[in-house]
């Protein structure tokens, strides 16, 4: 492998993940492959051959060879894949917080493409998509063995163009077509507002370019609100998927003055570094509670877990996703590249959450509204996703339902209020050794 071209962290397309962004691989590398592996290729070069020259219809070589290697990727965990071209340029595309589409997280479960959450106030949103809806077919063509990069790819347009999603749902007889205008989708990370007057809450919805900037904007905005001096902070990471790494240390960094904030580990040292918290003078130092639960992925895992080790948040809510490996993109020939899965991250406390996610210092769940109807499943976690890395003595589970409930900051009111309580009697808490 060539030197690292730059340490750019984005998250991809698709749901949950950390990249690193590499150089192309060089002329004239050598890859070592022990003899079995040279016998494979030999076996997989006389199929290719045979299909070649034999099947009823002409085949094309390059759809071949993307379905092997498509194959081969998917043998190996949920977040690695190949992508072509134009599935590499749209990777690029998310990391700018704006683009053409119809404003829904989708992932793969149960080998069915779902949504995990229509964005609020999109075209998707507004045309009735809900969490849990699982996607048969866009544009009339079934989304059967569709990768998340060839949904996104298929989902994403110039704005006013239209596309068809066909829908299955719970409580429908039958599968419901869904016409959806693209529009260009802009993703505001950062919300904020005063509580009583004494605290701040902030809800990060998302890591992009300028989520550390706004999140120092929006606190200067809290503190400059009242006369008063804020008392704490919730900081609400629910349902958040994550995104960039490097937002997320950046994050991390505005509330700590010292100490470890996330380290990576895999096979090879290129994938291998250690953040540590920098004092500028202008940490925000009042208590802060940290909202978390079965939605709380990858980079805001990171964050939660940053400020726990270091003990200068609690952490409040359900177990988070754990997702906890990196993904290295490995540009190829011809615009293509491969997003492999090449590392772990630990937090501060040495801790790797991957298939097992944050334990909430206090464990609040949510307490469904009156006027909500349905039942209320656990929720999907990393654990969930077919083919997923395995935490050490994880043991097989029944895969849980996806949730099918949308999020906003005002939902699950029981655990914000159950974190506002806690920042009223902090003195109290620390002094019964919670903190």
């Amino acid at each position: 492998m060539n030197s690292i071209l730059n340490r750019r962290i984005l998250k991809a397309g698709c749901l949950f993940t950390l990249l690193i962004f590499l150089s192309p691989i060089g002329n004239g590398q050598a890859f070592a492959l022990d003899r079995s592996a040279y016998k494979q290729l030999k076996v997989f070069s006389e199929v290719l051959d045979i299909i070649d020259k034999n099947y009823v219809e002409s085949v094309d070589s390059k759809k071949l060879l993307q379905g092997a290697i498509n194959g081969m990727m998917k043998s190996l965990d949920p977040h690695s894949t190949f992508m072509t071209e134009e599935m590499f340029k749209e990777l690029e595309v998310e990391t700018k917080g704006s683009f053409g589409g119809i404003g829904i997280e989708i992932t793969i479960l149960n080998d069915v493409l779902t949504v995990v959450s229509p964005i609020e106030d999109t075209p998707a949103f507004l045309a009735g998509v809900k969490a849990g809806d699982q996607i048969i077919k866009i544009d009339g063509q079934s989304t059967k063995d569709i990768t998340i990069m060839e949904a996104v790819t298929k989902l994403r347009g110039p704005r006013d163009t239209k596309v068809t999603i066909t829908i299955m749902r719970e409580g429908l007889p039958k599968p419901k077509d869904i016409t959806i205008a693209r529009a260009i989708i802009q993703v505001k990370s950062i919300k904020s507002r005063r509580i009583d007057d004494q605290f701040g809450y902030v809800r990060i919805s998302a890591f992009q370019e300028r989520t550390a900037e706004d999140l120092k904007k929006a606190i200067s905005e809290l503190q400059g609100k009242s006369p008063l001096p804020l008392k704490g902070l919730v900081l609400d990471m629910r349902n958040n998927p994550g995104g960039l790494l490097a937002q997320s240390i950046e994050v991390s960094d505005v509330f700590l003055k010292s100490g470890t904030i996330v380290s990576t580990r895999g096979r090879i040292k290129s994938v291998e570094s250690k953040s540590v918290a920098r004092d500028d003078g202008n940490e925000l130092t009042c208590p802060i509670v940290i909202l978390v639960n079965e939605g709380t992925a990858s980079a805001a895992e990171i964050v939660s877990g940053a400020l726990q080790d270091n003990g200068r948040a609690l952490v409040l809510g359900t177990q988070t996703f754990g997702k906890g490996s990196v993904q290295t993109v490995i540009p190829l020939e011809e615009g293509a590249a491969l997003k492999l899965t090449t590392a772990k991250y630990y937090t501060p406390g040495g801790r790797s959450i991957q298939a097992e996610g944050i334990t909430p210092d206090v464990t609040v769940k949510y307490i469904k509204p009156a006027d909500e109807n349905g039942t209320e499943s656990e929720g999907m976690r990393e654990r969930d996703l077919k083919g997923h890395i395995k935490a050490p003595g994880e043991e097989d589970k029944k895969p849980a339902e996806l949730k099918k409930r949308a999020f906003d900051d005002q939902s699950q009111v029981n655990q914000l209020k159950a974190a506002v309580d806690i920042l009223k009697s902090w003195g109290i808490f620390q002094g019964a050794g919670k903190m």
